[in-house]
């Protein structure tokens, strides 16, 4: 699975990515930063805590990603 969200602080999408199959959970950030998750659930956790769907052009698209993700 692998999304991207327009962040309304960058002209780079941020990329969210979480690959069960190979094992990869990761993303970018606004500021093109990256990180790494061992677990769909620490990915989860850590754009809960850091992230809001005020953040995006699309806030519609953030919750479709989560709702997505928490399905995993």
């Amino acid at each position: 699975m692998e999304f991207s969200l327009q962040s309304l602080e960058s002209a780079v999408p941020c990329e969210i990515v979480a690959d069960e199959e190979n094992d990869r959970y990761m993303l970018r950030k606004a500021d093109t930063s990256g990180e790494i998750f061992n677990t769909p659930s620490e990915l989860i956790q850590w754009i809960e805590a850091n992230w809001s769907p005020e953040q995006f052009v699309s806030p519609a698209a953030f919750h479709e990603m989560m709702k997505q993700l928490k399905s995993i």
